[in-house]
């Protein structure tokens, strides 16, 4: 006859107990963004034999547009920490305004299939001759600040801000509302060198 001792039984038991004790309701963890630590706010003034000068931030570098179809006068100003550009082209204005801000526009409401929404804040500083929009574009699009500056007759600046990451604006909002204060003071410290 087989014999069972006390301690063979309790040990599956035991262990039984341990595996059903252990089984709590699992709940799945809410997914996070990285944090993200941000540079100190400074500038530096751009001036060079390009008829406008602006501050930009410390933190970014401008590299000249030489491409193809790149015009004197347009650059990028880039943010390698955080993979991001703003994209700046300047034109001569000859008579031609109403048409470059049509084509602006048209560029900024392109944006307007994946928006959620697309504001328009005017610019006027009247002393300086500096004139613009700055658009501010809500949701999932590729580019969520825009702006164009002219003095109205001869000069005309446009500029977009692009990430090199998929547009997600519930974890790009903290970096989106970072430099949209760069692009503020972009084109509060922005003046033409001429306006005829």
């Amino acid at each position: 006859m087989l014999k069972i001792r006390k301690s063979d039984t309790l040990i599956p038991i035991f262990l039984l107990l341990m595996v059903l004790a252990c089984r709590g309701k699992t709940m799945p963890k809410p997914r996070g963004y990285f944090r993200i630590d941000f540079p100190e706010k400074q500038y530096i003034l751009y001036d060079t034999t390009c008829p406008f000068s602006f501050e930009y931030p410390v933190y970014g570098k401008i590299s000249y547009d030489v491409g193809d179809h790149s015009e004197p006068c347009w650059f990028n100003l880039v943010f390698p920490d955080f993979r991001a550009t703003l994209y700046v082209s300047y034109q001569k204005v000859n008579g031609n305004l109403p048409v470059i801000l049509k084509e602006a526009n048209e560029i900024v409401y392109s944006h307007s299939v994946k928006a959620d929404a697309i504001t328009e804040q005017p610019w006027y500083n009247s002393e300086e001759r500096v004139f613009g929009l700055l658009y501010n574009i809500k949701g999932n699009t590729a580019s969520s600040v825009q702006f164009v500056l002219t003095d109205s007759v001869n000069h005309f600046l446009r500029g977009a801000l692009y990430f090199s990451a998929l547009p997600n604006e519930d974890s790009l909002a903290p970096v989106i509302d970072f430099f949209r204060q760069d692009v503020v003071h972009f084109i509060e410290s922005f003046r033409w060198k001429e306006t005829n």
